[in-house]
C-alpha cells in the first residue's frame, strides 16, 4: 500500500473516498477533518479528473492510497479494523451521506458507527445549482466541452498535464508555433479550440489551445496549445493546460489561408478573455 510521509499514527481524523477530482463537494468533507486530518484514497483504477497523486496539488492534507484491489476482499468489520490498526489514534471519520465500504459494499454508515468507537460524521449531499455534484457529472460537462460548468463543480479549472512531443511542424512555418502534448491518464475534453493557460518552464502563460483530430491537415488526433505573445526557445518535457471556456467546435478548412485567419481570430478571442 503506498502513503505519503506522514506517519499514520499522527493522524487523528480521516475521510474516505475515490475522490478523483477533489471537486466541491470533495472540499466540503475534508473542511470537516482536524488539523491532523487524513485523506483515505480507495483506488480504483479508474480516477481521470485527478489520476494518481495529481490529488496532492488540491488538498493540505496528507493522502493515504490503498488500491481497491488490496482490500475489496474485507468484510466491513475486516475494513474498520485495518483503519484502527493502521491509524492508531483515529478518533473521527468523516464520509458522505452514500458511503459504503466492504465486500461488496455491504457495509453501512450504521456499521461503520457500529464498528468504530469514534466520531462518525456525515456530511449531507451537496449541490451545486440545484445538481448534486459527483464525479460523473463533471466528467459529463467535460466530455461534452461545458468546461465553465466543469470548473464551477471542481472549484477551479480543469487541468491535464502531458509529455512534450514533437508535432508536424507545419504551425511556425505556415500558421503559429504551438507546442504539442502527448497526455495520458487523463479524460480529455471534447474536440475543439479552448482558451486556456499552460505551464511551461515552471510558469504560467496564457495560451489558446486545441484538441481534436486535425481534419485540414493529417487527420490525427492532436493536443496543441499556443502561447499568446510569448515566443519560447525552450520549451520543458512536462506541460500543464488548465482550461477556462471553450471557444468554438473542430472544423475542417480546406485553404489554409481561411484556417490561418481562423487560428488569429480564436487568438484575439482568448487575449480578449485573458489579457
Amino acid at each position: 500500500m503506498k502513503s505519503c510521509f506522514t506517519l499514520k499514527s499522527s493522524i487523528t481524523s480521516i475521510t474516505i473516498g475515490g475522490f478523483d477530482g477533489m471537486h466541491i463537494a470533495h472540499q466540503e468533507l475534508f473542511r470537516r477533518l482536524d488539523d491532523n486530518g487524513g485523506i483515505v484514497v480507495i483506488e480504483t483504477g479508474y480516477a481521470n479528473l485527478t489520476p494518481n497523486i495529481n490529488r496532492e496539488k488540491y488538498t493540505i492534507f496528507p493522502l493515504f492510497y490503498y488500491p481497491l484491489a488490496d482490500i475489496k476482499h474485507l468484510t466491513p468489520k475486516q475494513f474498520v479494523g485495518l483503519l484502527k490498526e493502521e491509524f492508531p489514534n483515529l478518533q473521527k471519520i468523516v464520509v458522505g451521506f452514500d458511503f459504503k465500504f466492504g465486500a461488496g459494499a455491504s457495509g453501512s454508515i450504521a456499521l461503520l458507527k457500529n464498528f468504530f468507537d469514534g466520531v462518525v460524521e456525515v456530511v449531507n449531499e451537496f449541490v451545486c445549482d440545484d445538481i448534486a455534484v459527483h464525479s460523473r457529472k463533471i466528467r459529463d460537462f467535460i466530455s461534452c466541452g461545458d468546461i465553465e460548468k466543469a470548473n464551477k463543480f471542481l472549484g477551479k479549472n480543469y487541468t491535464l498535464s502531458g509529455i512534450h512531443i514533437k508535432g508536424q511542424g507545419l504551425g511556425k512555418k505556415q500558421f503559429v508555433p504551438t507546442i504539442n502534448i502527448e497526455c495520458k491518464n487523463f479524460l480529455l475534453p471534447n474536440e475543439g479550440i479552448y482558451v486556456t493557460r499552460s505551464m511551461v518552464n515552471g510558469i504560467k502563460y496564457p495560451s489558446v489551445s486545441f484538441l481534436g483530430h486535425r481534419v485540414s491537415t493529417d487527420g490525427k488526433y492532436a493536443i496543441e496549445t499556443h502561447i499568446l505573445e510569448n515566443d519560447l526557445d525552450e520549451i520543458s518535457p512536462y506541460i500543464e493546460i488548465e482550461f477556462i471556456v471553450k471557444i468554438r467546435e473542430n472544423c475542417k478548412y480546406n485553404d489554409m489561408e481561411n484556417l490561418k485567419k481562423q487560428i488569429l481570430d480564436d487568438i484575439e478571442v482568448a487575449k480578449q478573455i485573458l489579457l
